[in-house]
């Protein structure tokens, strides 16, 4: 089992022949790996490295060297602090200076100008933005998306390509049969790879195995020449054993057939273990006073065992040109990306015969690793977000192609210019810029190696794709450590892969990854609106008392009044917009440029706008006070005090989505509004 490895859904089979020194890792049929699984023979073989030199220690210095990305969140706010720090000194120095050239006290200047300072820098920025963070973890955990690095939680929202590994992510990492093609009909089995609803249909309608003699007979042999285990529980099964064998006995139990009681009935006398010279393997049972052979192994090995066919009429010559005609069938299914076995039996007198001799040929079974039933249309919403869906695998092209056109990844017509395998990637600066261009475009790629997946990630990095990508094995964990957000799978994920992941998925589900990217959008959306709410109010106290000091009026709001719209009015408003639920419909927008940061430039217009709002009612508020109502100098300073706190807090119905309705919007519905 070198799944761990090359994303290999099936156990894969080793001999002693050379292959080319070229060959894909998930093609060297002459070598074992470190950190993989033997599942059944034996063997002896030749340690040819160890630690660091083996392909489980260069996935290790991968890792290694694989550099973190700092997250779109953590540039953005980075960038906005040194804008806000430079604008910062220049008020506080205006301010003060201004002050002292109108011959104000110096003292209550340099406190205003440090208060102002202090009201230009969001202090309330980094509490509200954990915040926020914070609870959009606890919204993804109660998804089953468990975080490991809390800016993580943003960078989902501007994720624009969306790698995932085929095996368990969209396919449930489960062989089951599909079809059962025999000499007159072809029968299909439904339902999923464990459980046993459904169960077998020919031309849409239910059929039992009695109904159709070579049926019974071709489950039969499926279910003795086996050596794994199922047992029921609730319309559920647990099993063991190799996943193809497992694959036979569920489609023996949907047709009420257990291998239990067809031993009792017909006990094992011997088996014939599987031998990569004649690619079958085969069981004696006894019968009727007489053996039975199972057998089952490599279509074209069966059918060169056989000397007759099963049919509706009874055992029939089997020629070569019904041979050919089989083998092109057994071709064709492949095709579709089934895995196919041949089915055969014999009858004989002596138990210790050849298992191997004139054979009746039964048919051919083909199976798949099926698509999750969700899948097709996660995938679905994903293109409506405008988020970019990529398939890779370690399996063969014609398996995944078969699978993307099952979840609707692909059309039925697309194949070679949305597939491409691992080897035609390379080092992205090296690469031809129309083969970088195909790479892009592609969305599956097959026989991908640990390096490759590297090269894929930074070739959509280059041109300012955030890139999440899925994974499981150990090969992997380098491609999680450089993508922009690393998912690794929590049930069937290796440490390796969680420690290196940004993002544990708990039920590694790919509607789980839609779910926290639907979070992650909302959360930048939550910040944008608090970070914008912050600014205006804070622009406003700025503009207020610089226009009053010009003016040479009272300063309408004192250092010490600062300090408190700054740590009460400001943060209490801006927390509760962090808590929002978001806008709805926001899963059927595009997502934002990766370069765009937190305030684009739309968002300072509006900024100046809110500001300068304020700013005319506070100062409005203040001449009234002291000409129309003729109040004194401390109490016009307490209106326009309690003015500037009052519009602070109602501005927080500003924040709506500007998509969103005038009373009943993504405000007026936030309880902590």
């Amino acid at each position: 089992d070198e799944a761990a490895l090359t994303g290999e859904s099936v156990p894969v089979d080793k001999t002693t022949d050379a292959v080319a020194d070229d060959a894909p890792l998930a093609e060297r049929s002459c070598m074992l790996y470190k950190g993989t699984a033997v599942t059944r023979g034996s063997g002896e073989a030749v340690v040819v490295a160890t630690g660091m030199n083996t392909e489980l220690g260069l996935i290790s210095s991968l890792a290694e060297s694989a550099e973190e990305v700092v997250t779109p969140l953590e540039k953005r706010l980075d960038q906005l602090g040194r804008r806000l720090i430079v604008v910062t000194l220049a008020i506080a120095a205006l301010v003060i200076i201004s002050g002292v050239l109108a011959d104000r006290d110096v003292v209550l200047m340099v406190e205003t100008g440090i208060a102002l300072a202090v009201a230009t820098i969001p202090e309330g920025l980094p509490i509200v933005a954990t915040t926020a963070l914070a609870r959009g973890m606890l919204r993804m955990a109660r998804r089953n998306a468990l975080i490991n690095r809390l800016s993580a939680v943003e960078t989902l929202g501007a994720t624009s390509v969306i790698a995932v590994d085929k095996t368990g992510t969209l396919t449930e990492n489960r062989m089951t049969v599909r079809i059962i093609d025999l000499a007159a009909e072809s029968v299909e089995v439904t339902g999923g790879a464990l459980t046993d609803d459904d169960g077998l249909r020919m031309d849409g309608q239910p059929v039992a195995p009695g109904d159709l003699p070579a049926l019974e007979e071709a489950l039969r042999v499926g279910v003795l020449c086996n050596n794994a285990s199922l047992e029921r529980e609730d319309g559920h099964f647990t099993a063991s054993g190799d996943p193809l064998e497992v694959a036979l006995l569920v489609a023996g139990a949907k047709a009420g057939m257990t291998r239990e009681d067809l031993r009792r009935r017909m006990p094992e006398v011997r088996e014939v273990a599987f031998d990569t010279e004649t690619n079958m393997m085969a069981t004696v049972h006894e019968m009727d006073g007489g053996y039975c052979a199972a057998v089952k192994g490599a279509p074209e090995a069966v059918l060169r065992a056989s000397t007759t066919i099963l049919t509706s009429d009874g055992a029939q010559d089997l020629d070569e040109d019904q041979r050919r005609r089989w083998l092109q069938h057994n071709d064709d299914l492949a095709k579709q990306g089934l895995r196919v076995l041949g089915l055969a039996r014999r009858e004989m007198d002596d138990p210790e015969a050849d298992v191997y001799e004139e054979t009746t040929f039964l048919g051919l079974v083909g199976m798949i690793d099926p698509p999750r039933p969700e899948v097709r249309g996660t995938i679905r919403q994903c293109q409506s977000a405008g988020i970019r869906f990529i398939m890779m695998t370690g399996d063969q092209p014609l398996t995944a192609l078969a699978v993307a056109r099952e979840v609707g990844l692909v059309g039925e017509e697309e194949d070679e210019e949305r597939l491409i395998e691992g080897g035609e990637l390379g080092d992205p600066d090296e690469l031809p810029e129309e083969q970088q261009q195909r790479a892009r475009e592609a969305q599956i790629l097959a026989r991908v190696s640990p390096e490759q997946k590297l090269d894929l990630i930074a070739l959509h990095q280059q041109v300012g794709h955030i890139v999440a990508m899925t994974g499981d094995g150990v090969n992997d964990a380098p491609a999680l450590k450089k993508a922009d957000i690393g998912i690794a799978m929590g049930e069937r994920g290796t440490q390796v892969a969680r420690e290196a992941a940004d993002m544990v998925l708990r039920d590694d589900r790919l509607e789980t990854i839609v779910a926290a990217v639907e979070q992650g959008r909302v959360i930048f959306g939550n910040i944008r609106d608090f970070v914008l709410y912050l600014l205006s109010c804070n622009i406003s106290e700025v503009l207020v008392v610089g226009l009053a000091s010009v003016a040479n009026w009272p300063l309408p709001i004192l250092p010490l009044q600062i300090l408190f719209l700054n740590l009460v009015t400001d943060v209490f408003p801006a927390l509760a917009l962090g808590a929002g639920e978001g806008p709805a419909g926001i899963m059927e927008r595009p997502p934002r440029d990766a370069d765009e940061p937190v305030m684009a430039r739309r968002h300072w217009i509006d900024l100046g706008a809110f500001g300068a709002m304020i700013t005319v009612s506070v100062l409005g508020s203040l001449w009234i006070a002291l000409r129309c109502l003729g109040l004194g100098e401390q109490q016009a300073i307490t209106v326009s005090f309690l003015t500037l706190a009052a519009a602070q807090l109602w501005h927080v119905f500003n924040m709506r989505d500007h998509r969103a309705g005038l009373l009943l919007n993504n405000i007026t519905t936030n309880p902590w509004v």
